[in-house]
């Protein structure tokens, strides 16, 4: 590559998808999203893919501008899509003033992608105290040791405080630790090819009915 190559073609050359791509066969899809996105998580566990798990998680807070992380899915039922969080966070207050979010799961290897748009709210209490407690010792108490997004101070002092009380009281939970639940009412599913751009399938929920709509768009 020439010396003088701006970032924007180094950039251009990079190649995007390496190795064979998935095939998506848009008129075997089942009527819901949900037993898709099971599938296709499935499928990329089982095909060795990279974090898998890791999502993208979009909110907007009251003064309307939007943010964004990386998290973990947590489970995907017949009805929504989990995460975890503080609910103190800035996601936890993002979402108290405005309980939409969008997520993404993006698989590399496998040319998908897929993004959901809907409503947040909270799971049952003992959902999210088993899914507090499944995490490490260290995880908990890093949990708990500050204020999450908040500067960081007296670290060592408080992240010690925090595993002496973990280790002492082994499930406290603690009450802002809430489990997510996201209700789509819109999903899109995105398949990259060699001989096309890529194959794009949204499902919209009807507001109405509850019912799903399935269309194909154009790249």
């Amino acid at each position: 590559m020439s010396m003088d190559a701006t970032l924007r073609d180094r950039l251009r050359a990079l190649r995007v998808f390496g190795g064979e791509l998935p095939r998506f066969d848009t008129d075997a899809t089942p009527a819901a999203p949900l037993p898709l996105l099971v599938d296709w998580l499935n499928e990329a566990l089982d095909a060795g893919v990279s974090q898998p798990h890791a999502m993208s998680l979009a909110t907007t807070g009251a003064d309307g501008i939007p943010d964004n992380r990386t998290l973990l899915l947590k489970d995907v039922d017949a009805e929504a899509v989990w995460f975890a969080s503080l609910s103190s966070g800035p996601k936890g207050r993002e979402i108290a003033a405005n309980p939409h979010a969008a997520l993404l799961l993006y698989w590399r290897e496998q040319g998908r992608q897929v993004r959901i748009v809907g409503r947040v709210e909270e799971g049952p209490r003992e959902v999210s105290e088993a899914d507090f407690l499944a995490r490490s010792p260290n995880a908990r108490a890093s949990a708990i040791a500050g204020e999450q997004s908040e500067p960081v101070v007296d670290r060592d002092a408080r992240v010690e405080a925090a595993r002496e009380k973990i280790a002492a009281e082994p499930e406290y939970v603690p009450a802002e630790w809430v489990a997510y639940r996201v209700i789509p009412d819109s999903v899109e599913f995105w398949q990259a090819e060699r001989e096309r751009d890529q194959v794009r399938l949204r499902y919209l929920r009807d507001a109405a009915t509850g019912g799903w709509s399935r269309d194909i768009l154009w790249p």
